[in-house]
């Protein structure tokens, strides 16, 4: 028997109809993954706090994501589900494949840049990681950036027939970004600097990105199962 949980299309509830508060919820994902866009001016406001630029930033994806959302161009934000069969080769909204490369984008370039950070405060015991955000920032996010107009990444295809494997992969990138950032972000403002104190945190940040992966792989976390194909599914 296969260690990886599965889940079968057919046995999925279908929804007829996305409900007000699930695609208002939905809504702040995408306000996070667009605000994140600008590398270097996130960095400013984790590190400095609010300024004019974050502010007009903001507000921008506040309204570009509102109005996305509420015609439903958003994932999760549309008034009915993107209904599929897992094995039909249907052509993939190109908002999805837009919000869905810049959630790549964001997931990625930050994990790198931040281990990036942590391996260089260790071997030189100085943090620079404004620098590195400065310099090494677009050219990690650019590339991926360009992926996903060829369609070269989970989700972003210009077919949803993968789906079924695909969010996975998605999902569980997520769930590890979101469980090791914050928590060694905590670990950095709580401990001493220090080369040890930052040994640590790349272990830490490390083995929950180890940890998770492997629950992901699992199909333990939520939206990591295994979708076999079978009848029409709810994409979500």
């Amino acid at each position: 028997m296969s260690s990886v949980k599965i889940e079968y299309a057919s046995q999925r509830r279908i929804r007829t109809r996305n409900k007000t508060y699930y695609r208002v919820n939905h809504w702040p994902i995408w306000i996070f993954v667009f605000f994140l866009i600008p590398g270097p001016v996130t960095f400013d406001l984790f590190a400095y706090g609010v300024n004019s630029h974050v502010k007009w930033w903001l507000l921008a994806v506040l309204i570009g994501t509102g109005i996305a959302g509420l015609f439903g161009k958003l994932p999760g934000c549309e008034p009915a589900p993107y209904i599929i069969r897992f094995t039909e080769d249907r052509p993939n909204p190109l908002y999805r494949r837009i919000c869905y490369t810049f959630a790549w984008s964001a997931a990625i370039t930050y994990g790198v840049l931040n281990i990036t950070g942590l391996v260089v405060a260790i071997v030189t015991g100085k943090w620079v990681l404004k620098q590195i955000y400065s310099y090494g920032y677009f050219p990690l996010a650019v590339p991926i950036w360009i992926l996903g107009a060829l369609g070269k990444l989970p989700r972003v295809g210009r077919s949803t027939k993968g789906e079924g494997d695909e969010r996975r992969y998605f999902y569980g990138t997520v769930w590890a970004m979101c469980i090791a950032q914050p928590v060694t972000g905590i670990l950095w403002k709580a401990l001493p600097r220090g080369t040890s104190y930052d040994v640590l945190k790349l272990a830490v940040f490390l083995g929950l990105l180890g940890l998770v992966g492997y629950l992901s792989y699992r199909g333990v976390l939520p939206r990591t199962r295994k979708i076999v194909p079978g009848e029409i599914a709810a994409l979500d």
